[in-house]
């Protein structure tokens, strides 16, 4: 049976044949064919034909293509099963339900084009066909025919071809094919030109040349006037100079942009990049009542955490991400635009960092709690229950996303100081070094060389041995990692043939995507990193991985499967595994992290707040590989700060030993310079000749590692997590292999401390059991040494329950509670024993689906003695939980940790706030936007569970 709500939407979508009254169709409002294959857009609406049937053609590119029939603001969706995906076979009928549910999939070979057909006549259950319809013929057309200069490479089995008509001319237009079967339908190549207000590179090497010009020219692409989400603004455009995020993305994304704009965006168009950090900056509601627990000015302005796991903020904490981008920003803009940009930023800062402070820090571990930065899909990334436990999720510490609370807080401390606020600074600059040392002692692992990427969470914590690429980067670039530590990362980080993937180790039964990727934006922050420490081995791999990514796809791809470097990688046998799953042209961090990688690394300009620093990074593979054909590569029209700027670089000659060519001189205008130049002493047209030296040996460790494309073996992926089947006093634990065979032994961890290492699974007893703790399993492969995920923590101490209460009376459970500014108190407690406490709430929250949304639970819990002192308060939160078939199954909240003496105890929450309450959703389509805030959850009641 439907539910209520979905009733209705099929009313809405069907008033004519619901009324028995014969029209043109029975559909009242369109519906659209959205997936994988579209971006999930409304390119593709379903016109009627006739008879009650509905079509919409399409041309799929190869792949295995998640898909949902939807309205225009996801309000209808249609699936064929609400409780399980289905993969449609061409020619099979499949009755569809009017609501939502995981998407359905088409397994696709050829590029070739499909016809979906939906039968609407019974509006109740619509049935859905799929049929491919033809095959596009290759064309035989050389693109290349008349140009007067063409060179070509082979990259494996694939030959990329560049050609230009006149290499003498001042902006040059290019072609450029690829034998390479791309990941969208489309020609397999593509025509480009220089352009007057962009700069050019004259290298020797026509290839070199040519990428950066097609990087230039997708960067100018992704520059719009209008920007659209079908989520946002009924799907209408909105009026905004900003850059879009891709191909197939046509929204400003926090995080996106961000690292867009610090890679190398902010220095080629800085007011268009101040725009779009702007755009994810928003107050309040009007209206909205802001509780007495918020921190920072009435009018709220602060960072957007744009929707996602759980709900969004504080479940995903990287929104401080803006910081770089705005960093950035601040340093490229000219000085009357900076001033008032500096200010606003400040003042959202403020706002941000005091609310982070009190949703999403804690204070036991001196870090940041919240999803990691970027890597937000939780199966990817994170254990197979935590997308069950999505409030374990939240009470995780990530490295990426606790380096960008400190970058963020460092800039704050800044702005401060600037705007002659020498209290604040000193806070949030205290605040900063404090970060900076629980950084290094609680994700540093001696053993491994590098930093965990995330802790286990709540009543584990302990630092995984799982890593990630971007968070090693972040921690070197933004100095939290020390010379000695960066050196050490360096060296240890495992590249596959194609280059650095963006976690390690991979994680089994999941395709392609975080998991056994490439993405080129994590790749450019592990290039500057290597330059920054002089690690050649890993630069050349950063400078092939990006050249080769552009050269073979005609463009600047979202992301590449890791051990072939494709954009798609098919596996016929196991479809549910093909990746990435998604994917773009012309993505734009892709494109900042490549345009960085050429006016950053290559030829080293860095715009600073003071000036341009000059530190070109040229090891001797790039000189003899790539720039071979010349003396001297120059860097025309480049504009900064209002400045036209030209640099060329000497190139001392080249040489088959490894190693890099450091600066030996740097002039303007024939005077001698320092690699940091000041703006006064750069002329409105300036000239920077630098002149390189004698090849130094530099770093050359690097850790390669290889494996078959489907293969999922030990070498380069972790065990599946285990699990804790049992506990029996005192401290016997059953420890079940969760799926896992031979050669796979177990390490067990309590309160996060690890205390036996290597055992068998099965019985194990813990000989020093104390009388309450909490207990989780770890796998290791022996050969390896590759870790799984931890186990769901169990724990040994006694559980108090307590019940919810309307009016003093105790209640199973309270519906849909919690709006803003409501009130519960939960029944009193007696607490017999004293130690420490983890009090959480039991719920369920249906407000969204568990990856989607801004209405995730976020409140305020107070424990208050006989007397009505405080014992403990803070943010709790309730994230969006899965709903199986047999309704909402009960989950917890994050745990509020609370020191108790013996006596009686009283519960009671109050709001706080979500993203939901900010001015910026007010036209999200789904729970939470035009509709309201919703903080709103089915309360089932409490518990203290004792844990020391």
């Amino acid at each position: 049976m439907f539910a209520a709500s979905h009733l209705l939407a099929a009313a809405a979508l069907f008033p004519a044949s619901a009324a028995g009254i014969a029209d043109s169709g029975p559909l009242a409002a369109p519906m659209y064919l959205r997936g994988g294959f579209n971006g999930w857009g409304i390119d593709h609406p379903l016109a009627y034909k006739g008879k009650g049937v509905y079509e919409a053609d399409i041309l799929v590119s190869p792949g295995y293509h998640g898909f949902k029939v939807g309205s225009k603001d996801w309000s209808a969706e249609w699936v064929i099963d609400p409780a399980a995906s289905v993969t449609v076979a061409a020619g099979a009928s499949y009755r569809m339900r009017t609501q939502s549910g995981p998407e359905d999939y088409l397994f696709v070979k050829q590029t070739s084009t499909w016809r979906f057909s939906v039968d609407a006549s019974n509006p109740a259950a619509p049935l859905l066909r799929v049929a491919q319809m033809s095959i596009p013929s290759a064309s035989r057309q050389d693109p290349h025919q008349g140009h007067a200069v063409s060179v070509s490479r082979e990259y494996g089995s694939h030959t990329v071809r560049w050609s230009t008509p006149d290499a003498g001319a001042k902006l040059r237009s290019y072609t450029q094919s690829s034998t390479m079967p791309l990941r969208d339908p489309g020609p397999q190549s593509t025509t480009y030109q220089e352009a007057a207000n962009t700069p050019t590179v004259r290298s020797g090497s026509l290839a070199f040349d040519a990428l950066f010009a097609l990087t230039a020219g997708e960067m100018k692409q992704n520059a719009v006037a209008q920007i659209k989400d079908g989520n946002y603004n009924g799907a209408a455009a909105i009026d905004c100079d900003c850059f879009e995020t891709g191909e197939k993305w046509h929204y400003v994304w926090t995080r996106d942009l961000s690292y867009a704009a610090d890679l190398g965006l902010a220095m080629l168009d800085p007011e268009r990049v101040r725009n779009s950090l702007d755009f994810k900056l928003s107050g309040y509601r009007a209206g909205i009542e802001r509780a007495p627990q918020v921190a920072g000015s009435a009018d709220g302005l602060q960072i957007v955490q744009d929707t996602g796991s759980g709900g969004s903020w504080p479940v995903s904490t990287d929104r401080v991400a803006w910081v770089l981008g705005a960093q950035a920003a601040l340093n490229n803009l000219a000085p009357a635009e900076r001033a008032p940009f500096a200010a606003r930023a400040l003042r959202a800062l403020v706002n941000t960092l005091d609310n982070d402070r009190l949703a999403a820090f804690d204070a036991a571990s001196g870090l940041y709690m919240g999803e990691q930065s970027f890597l937000d899909w939780r199966d990817q990334s994170y254990a197979a229950w935590i997308v069950g436990d999505l409030a374990s999720l939240a009470s995780s510490k990530a490295l990426s996303t606790n380096v960008l609370h400190y970058q963020a807080l460092t800039l704050a401390a800044s702005l401060a100081h600037d705007s002659g606020d020498a209290m604040r600074s000193t806070k949030y600059a205290g605040w900063a070094a404090a970060l900076k040392r629980s950084i290094n002692q609680r994700f540093w692992l001696e053993d491994a060389g590098m930093y965990s990427s995330l802790t286990a969470p709540h009543f584990d914590g302990a630092p995984l041995h799982k890593f990630d690429w971007l968070g090693q980067a972040l921690a070197i670039v933004t100095g939290v990692a020390d010379g000695e530590r960066a050196h050490r990362i360096l060296a240890s980080y495992p590249h596959g043939p194609m280059g650095a993937p963006v976690i390690y180790p991979q994680q089994q039964g999941m395709p392609v995507y975080h998991n056994r990727a490439i993405w080129p934006f994590v790749t450019a922050y592990g290039l500057r990193a290597a330059a920054m420490h002089a690690n050649v081995s890993v630069a050349d791999a950063a400078y092939d991985t990006l050249m080769r990514g552009a050269a073979l796809n005609l463009s600047n791809m979202e992301n590449l499967e890791w051990i072939t470097g494709q954009p798609l990688l098919l596996d016929e046998q196991r479809p549910a595994l093909i990746g990435p799953v998604i994917n773009s042209r012309r993505q734009l961090w892709s494109v900042g992290g490549y345009l960085g990688m050429v006016i950053g690394n290559v030829f080293g300009i860095e715009v600073t707040d003071s000036g341009i620093d000059v530190r070109p990074f040229i090891t001797s593979k790039l000189r003899r590989e790539v720039f071979g054909a010349s003396r001297t590569i120059t860097l025309d029209n480049l504009a900064v700060r209002g400045k036209r700027i030209n640099v060329r670089i000497a190139l001392p000659d080249a040489t088959n030993d490894s190693g890099w060519f450091p600066v030996e001189s740097i002039a303007v205008g024939g005077q001698r310079m320092a690699q940091s130049i000041a703006w006064r002493q750069l002329p409105d047209n300036a000239s920077i000749d630098i002149t390189l030296g004698a090849l130094q040996r530099g770093e050359r460790q690097i850790r390669r590692v290889d494996a078959a494309q489907y293969a999922e073996g030990p070498d380069v992926f972790g065990p599946r997590e285990p699990a804790i089947a049992g506990i029996t006093k005192p401290g016997t634990l059953r420890i079940d292999a969760g799926g896992n065979g031979a050669g796979v032994v177990y390490n067990v961890y309590r309160d996060g401390k690890l205390i036996a290492a290597r055992v068998a699974a099965g019985a194990w007893t813990d000989r020093a059991a104390p009388t309450a703790a909490c207990y989780a399993i770890e796998a290791q492969f022996s050969a390896s040494g590759n870790r799984s995920h931890h186990s769901v923590p169990r724990c040994t101490g006694t559980a108090i329950d307590i019940a919810p209460a309307l009016d003093g009376v105790a209640q199973p459970h309270i519906k849909d509670w919690g709006k803003p500014g409501e009130r519960l108190r939960f029944g009193a407690v007696n607490v017999v024993q004293g130690g420490e406490y983890g009090v959480q709430v039991r719920y369920h929250n249906r407000a969204n689906q568990i990856n989607l949304g801004i209405s995730g639970g976020v409140k305020w819990l107070a424990l208050k003695d006989a007397s009505g002192r405080i014992a403990a308060q803070g943010v709790v939160q309730l994230p969006h939980a899965r709903i199986d078939q047999a309704g909402a199954p009960l989950v917890m909240s994050t745990p509020l940790i609370a020191r108790l003496k013996p006596g009686r105890y009283a519960l009671e929450m109050s709001d706080f706030y979500n993203m939901s309450y900010l001015q910026s959703n007010s036209t999200f389509s789904a729970a939470g936007g035009a509709d309201g805030p919703s903080n709103k959850f089915d309360v089932h009641g409490a518990r203290l569970l004792r844990l020391k």
